[in-house]
């Protein structure tokens, strides 16, 4: 039987087409992968995004293109070969796990004024602020607590001029969701310079916050893993599952069907 390479597109901000990212499922290059995917914005090609590859490894997995080997997938992307997690445990709710890139402080210098017109006076926390990269940029901004995060209001147009000049994708904010909030971290990421202004889910700022967060000793969980919450704003309510293994990072989480189709050309 021959085998179909799908397109997976993955949902957006309601102020646009509704498409943060879509990936394309080609054959893998080399046997170590089991498939192969490039990631596109309505701007741009990524080297990595965290919640398309999710996606890509639950599509693979539902439509049979792939199949795990005692739990394990090997995605090839342009940021290089990531090993996947799957736990089919529960079959209704089937959770894939991405290592990301590993990330690394890449914050540019002279960019003060245009972060502080980003952040537009919310309140900041106790890190500063820093532009990290595993694959794509993300300028990434502590502020004071979960609930200054789901208040946030940034100028979009000076977080687009800010990503701009510094080549970044994104600006993603963070906070901690304090004593009984039913997550350790509250993200939200804006990217209006590639036509999404607000992701509701996103695996690769959610990954260059953990490494920042790891590399500054502000775990936000007693142990290597914990829950971030994102898009509960824009009506999604994601859970981003984040996990360290020594240096490295992992996100992942469950993955729901909203659409299924097919074309041939």
């Amino acid at each position: 039987m021959r085998k179909r390479w799908a397109a997976m597109r993955c949902r957006r901000s309601p102020a646009g087409p509704n498409l943060s990212e879509t990936i394309f499922l080609l054959p893998p290059t080399t046997r170590e992968a089991d498939y192969r995917v490039r990631i596109f914005t309505p701007r741009q090609e990524l080297p990595f995004a965290g919640h398309p590859s999710v996606g890509a490894a639950w599509a693979v997995l539902d439509h049979g293109i792939a199949h795990a080997r005692e739990g394990a997938l090997v995605q090839e992307c342009a940021a290089g070969l990531l090993p996947v997690r799957v736990d089919d445990s529960d079959a209704a709710a089937m959770q894939v796990h991405v290592r990301a890139p590993r990330a690394r402080d890449v914050t540019p210098v002279g960019h003060a004024y245009a972060l502080a017109n980003a952040i537009d006076g919310a309140a900041a926390g106790a890190l500063a602020p820093a532009m990290w990269d595993n694959g794509p940029g993300w300028w990434l901004v502590a502020l004071a607590d979960g609930d200054a995060v789901r208040t946030a209001q940034p100028a979009l147009d000076a977080v687009a001029a800010l990503t701009c000049a510094t080549g970044a994708v994104g600006m993603a904010v963070f906070g901690r969701g304090g004593a009984g909030a039913d997550a350790d971290l509250v993200v939200r990421a804006f990217c209006p310079a590639d036509q999404i202004p607000e992701d509701p889910v996103t695996g690769s700022a959610n990954a260059c916050i953990a490494a920042m967060l790891h590399a500054h000793g502000a775990w936000p969980a007693a142990g290597d893993r914990y829950v971030a919450s994102q898009g509960r704003e824009l009506g999604r309510d994601g859970r981003v599952v984040v996990s360290r293994d020594g240096d490295e990072i992992w996100i992942g989480g469950a993955v729901q069907a909203v659409i299924r189709g097919s074309f041939d050309w």
